[in-house]
């Protein structure tokens, strides 16, 4: 981000960890006809979500897991129904206890044009204390390890 440009650019270097197919619903879209700008998170959420639960069935059970604690959002183009959105979920790099996370939206019948861009910072939680605990082993190998 420069000046007032407010636009988040996604790193060159992250890895490809997961693709899901979402599709666009009715009730997805707002009075301008198009996909509210909320919802653009919600897809993120669904597939960080899904990739997460097909990585380690464990989250959560084990009193551990994810918890957000930015993200971000550069919409490029709008989406509208009907349609189906491909989202693609990417990991950056990671610290002792959290992970960067990336995600670009893209229309299904429209591939190599993004229509949002974004991400946020990924922080593994023990639960029931509310604090911080090292990344798991199976997340911290898929992190990018050169960002150069």
């Amino acid at each position: 981000m420069t000046g007032l440009d407010m636009r988040f650019d996604l790193p060159e270097h992250k890895q490809l960890v997961h693709t899901l197919v979402i599709p666009v619903r009715w009730g997805d879209m707002d009075a301008a006809g198009h996909v509210n700008n909320t919802l653009y998170f919600r897809y993120f959420e669904t597939v960080r979500l899904d990739w997460l639960r097909l990585a380690d069935s464990a989250i959560y059970e084990d009193g551990t897991g994810p918890v957000i604690v930015n993200a971000f959002c550069s919409f490029l183009r709008q989406l509208r129904f009907p349609g189906d959105v491909v989202a693609r979920h990417y990991v950056g790099q990671a610290g002792r206890s959290s992970i960067e996370t990336f995600f670009t939206l893209e229309r299904a019948d429209e591939p190599g044009q993004p229509c949002a861009t974004g991400g946020g910072k990924l922080v593994w939680t023990d639960m029931k204390t509310e604090r911080s605990i090292p990344l798991p082993d199976w997340l911290r190998a898929l992190a990018v390890t050169d960002a150069g």
